[in-house]
């Protein structure tokens, strides 16, 4: 064996890993599945760096050649609500009904006037108003008047999807991991298994009555495990109950329903590729 074959080795064998999460699950991963060498110091002696938030280019460009980070500069623009938007709205202007995935958003305070002018034509309308920077359902509120809204907020407005999807009379998002791997060329991996986050309250479509209950028009799980209905799932074998179940799940209900599970993951991949392309440019800096 060569004297880089070796180092090589031996660096393989003891991965450092410089962690900054506020997750355990991470930790326990790989601490204990990959046996990684958690790094205790505050030293830069480490082969991968793991954090919740995003990175800099300047950190990236003082990497080691064998250092590895789990964020690529400039993921802000898939990440934040408002930045996200407007890259999907420039191909929307640009390639039409190919970009038609997403509903009419404006984005505030610089879409104002224009979202004052769309609410008042035609049909009474509902709003979905999403804080610009924050997760975990924070700050989203639904209004049918969009006076509510001072014209300063800095957030995103979408029209809200009254007919959505149900399972069970239930809402429900899908959440569906994806990889990036490389950004030029692009690179992207999206793996098989997922979540379906349901919400606690059968849908009713929009009223003044029922704007504020956010157990029936949200599906975030960070809202919705606080509701007296919520159902946890301890049954990891068993992923037909709860409001947390297996992507797996969903694709077989589909079937079952009358719809075809293959098209509709082919869609939802069409999906995935055309918003990294909407990125790709920034994302390759």
């Amino acid at each position: 064996m060569s004297y880089r074959s070796a180092q090589e080795k031996t660096r393989q064998e003891t991965m450092v890993v410089d962690l900054h999460t506020d997750y355990p699950i991470i930790t326990r991963i790989l601490r204990d599945h990959f046996s990684f060498k958690l790094n205790d110091t505050s030293t830069n002696d480490w082969d991968l760096y793991w954090m919740d938030l995003g990175i800099t280019p300047d950190f990236v460009t003082k990497l080691k050649p064998h250092q590895k980070v789990n964020h690529f500069p400039n993921m802000s623009c898939l990440h934040r609500k408002n930045q996200l938007a407007r890259n999907l709205s420039k191909m929307y202007r640009k390639f039409g009904g190919d970009y038609g995935f997403f509903p009419q958003t404006w984005i505030l305070p610089g879409d104002w006037s224009w979202l004052r002018i769309d609410a008042s034509r035609g049909e009474d309308k509902t709003f979905i108003v999403k804080p610009e920077g924050l997760s975990q359902g924070k700050g989203i509120y639904l209004i049918k008047d969009v006076e509510e809204i001072s014209p300063f907020d800095r957030c995103v407005v979408q029209k809200y999807v009254g007919n959505p999807y149900l399972i069970d009379g239930l809402k429900f998002d899908l959440r569906m991991y994806v990889l990036v791997y490389g950004c030029d060329p692009l690179r992207i991996y999206v793996f098989k298994e997922g979540l379906a986050r349901f919400s606690t309250e059968d849908y009713v479509k929009p009223t003044q009555h029922n704007l504020q209950n956010q157990y029936i028009h949200l599906t975030n799980y960070t809202i919705n495990k606080f509701s007296k209905k919520f159902v946890f799932n301890s049954d990891a074998e068993n992923p037909t109950v709860g409001h947390k179940r297996s992507l797996a799940f969903v694709w077989d209900y589909v079937d079952k329903h009358g719809g075809n599970s293959s098209l509709l993951r082919s869609n939802i991949n069409d999906i995935i590729v055309k918003t990294f392309c909407a990125v790709q440019p920034q994302l390759s800096r």
